[in-house]
């Protein structure tokens, strides 16, 4: 199955270089339907480039607190000189929405056109 997302641009060049590799999501009625080996589809909402992922894992979290605690920052999307903080993912999901549904990390691969 082949999934649609949009990311802003910073988030959207890390995956294409491959530094983000795990994609952070409320785990809500749309993303309970992606399983490992699904494809993903990021789109660029600046420039609508388009990527090409493969799900490689999930990992499922009740808070993004816990998320963060498993991974290192470059793979969450964040640059070497900058602190990681799962309150950063409030910007996105508010924290009702955080407890109700939980949250998943998304493993992603490129894939090579």
């Amino acid at each position: 199955m082949k999934h649609n997302m949009h990311l802003k641009e910073k988030p959207f060049n890390q995956i294409k270089n491959e530094t983000k590799t795990i994609e952070l999501r409320l785990n809500d009625e749309k993303r309970k339907l992606i399983k490992i080996g699904d494809l993903i589809e990021f789109s660029n909402l600046e420039t609508n480039e388009i990527i090409d992922t493969e799900v490689i894992n999930i990992y499922h979290y009740d808070t993004f607190e816990e998320l963060y605690k498993n991974f290192d920052k470059i793979s969450l999307g964040y640059n070497e000189n900058e602190e990681k903080d799962p309150n950063d993912m409030d910007e996105y999901y508010p924290k009702d929405k955080q407890l109700k549904y939980g949250v998943i990390g998304i493993k992603i691969n490129v894939l090579k056109k």
